[in-house]
């Protein structure tokens, strides 16, 4: 009886490895790249609200990071398109179809799969609603909360832009790559999100940078750049998820933004903000908790061309 050959994927686990690391690589290194994008030394303390120039809030260092992971983000999709171009069937008209569809775009199967996300967060929300801050209530300003907040280069980057093009690289581009390659799903969601996780190593050095560049701003850099590694590292698990299992980008995208609106949970603040409703409080974190576990494989039960066995996978993307 001859003996079973292993299947025959599109690219090896070195490629892929070493693929994902020019996808993080280009990304993160558009951002020195381009002189205009690059963080100066700090000048000294802002007054107020006001943004000290050549920081990383400046609007025109903000307007060329922008286009600079743009252009990376580009340049990352048609390295895709060409891999995909090369390892098409020979018969094969479809390559942009198929880059497409690696990509995620398309729209998700059911809108569960993008509020998902939002359960885990039921604790916040019902803190924001103790404090009348949500939509529709007294302490909500359109103007104020919306439009002073989207309309600006920094709700620009922090909720469209940025959310957007991190999607599109350290999501769909990087587990494109490991997926051509044969690596299964579990295996994806376990190592994928660390390449997102150390692009943002680099914040240390901006910190540094706008700390002053002391002993003191190196020690209070290296203490948030770790935390967020962490932090972007566990997001970014649960985003491959998202995407694997609705091969939607639309589903990670909008988790990221919401994720970024609301940021870090603050259970301890608003425990002394409402004393009176501390149980309530804890109750609905919980809840929230338990409600995320128990919908994230429902929620997302869609067809997935990422979600079947890898020997299935390319198959399935260049039918």
């Amino acid at each position: 009886m001859p003996p079973i050959q292993a299947p025959m994927y599109p690219i090896s686990a070195l490629s892929s490895h070493l693929l994902a690391l020019l996808f993080s690589g280009s990304y993160v290194g558009s951002l020195y790249v381009v002189r205009n994008a690059r963080i100066s030394p700090a000048k000294g303390p802002a007054a107020g609200h006001q943004v000290v120039a050549g920081s990383r809030d400046d609007p025109s260092v903000i307007r060329a990071r922008l286009s600079a992971v743009t252009f990376a983000s580009a340049f990352n999709c048609a390295v895709l398109y060409f891999l995909v171009a090369k390892h098409s069937p020979p018969s094969s008209t479809h390559s942009f179809a198929t880059t497409l569809a690696l990509l995620g775009v398309r729209w998700p199967a059911s809108v569960l799969s993008c509020l998902q996300t939002p359960i885990l967060f039921l604790g916040p929300l019902y803190a924001s609603y103790l404090a009348s801050e949500l939509p529709g209530q007294a302490g909500f300003s359109v103007s104020r909360d919306f439009f002073k907040v989207f309309t600006t280069w920094i709700g620009f980057r922090n909720y469209i832009w940025a959310p957007l093009t991190e999607e599109i690289v350290f999501r769909a581009c990087v587990l494109s790559v490991y997926a051509m390659s044969g690596s299964n799903h579990w295996k994806m969601i376990a190592f994928a999100p660390l390449v997102f996780g150390l692009a943002h190593v680099h914040h240390a050095w901006e910190a540094y940078t706008r700390l002053g560049r002391t002993s003191a701003a190196l020690k209070r850099a290296v203490i948030s750049t770790v935390f967020q590694t962490a932090y972007t590292t566990l997001f970014g698990a649960h985003a491959s998820f998202l995407f694997l299992r609705t091969s939607s980008l639309a589903v990670p995208l909008s988790a990221h933004i919401f994720c970024n609106i609301m940021g870090v949970p603050q259970l301890s603040s608003e425990l002394m903000s409402f004393p009176a409703r501390k149980n309530a409080i804890r109750t609905v974190y919980v809840l929230g908790i338990v409600l995320f576990c128990a919908t994230l494989r429902p929620w997302t039960r869609q067809g997935s061309i990422y979600w079947h066995a890898p020997v299935d996978f390319w198959r399935a993307a260049t039918a």
